[in-house]
């Protein structure tokens, strides 16, 4: 199929004209956007909150998070027909990775919620309190570092 000049450069410029239209409604200003700077450091790191499930938030400054999601999906393998019956269930869960540097006297905080049941996490992209399983604790007592792993099941 052969297109002319004229009508390809007819799409490139109607393409173009709504990329900058497209463009022109997002250039926001960073102080329109609904952020609180307890939440946004210039640094690239975030304050992180925890408790347990009567007790009081834990800010925890400057923590750096990873975040991976995983669906729930079974795969049922049919002989000769491989990958055809996936089916996703539904669920996900989601393993924030937390780093920093705690004093003794937070990280024992920290222990106390780690060992207290149910604790609860602020997440820190959609500020929206999760139930969450505190799964791993590492701290190099030397420096202080930590690192904290905490899942979420949604179902």
């Amino acid at each position: 199929m052969m297109h002319d000049s004229t009508s390809t450069r007819s799409v490139a410029s109607s393409t173009l004209r709504r990329s900058e239209a497209l463009l022109q409604r997002m250039s926001t200003s960073i102080s329109d956007l609904p952020l609180s700077t307890d939440w946004c450091h210039m640094s690239g790191k975030r304050a992180c909150f925890i408790r347990s499930l009567d007790g009081d938030w834990l800010q925890i400054p400057d923590c750096s998070i990873d975040i991976e999601i995983r669906r729930r999906l079974t795969r049922e393998v049919v002989r000769g027909h491989e990958g055809d019956d996936i089916v996703d269930e539904g669920a996900e869960s989601s393993e924030y990775t937390v780093r920093g540097i705690l004093d003794d006297s937070t990280f024992l905080r920290v222990m106390t919620i780690f060992r207290s049941g149910q604790p609860y996490f602020i997440e820190p992209f959609a500020e929206k309190e999760i139930k969450v399983a505190i799964s791993h604790i590492k701290l190099n007592g030397e420096t202080g570092e930590f690192e904290l792993t905490l899942i979420e099941d949604r179902v």
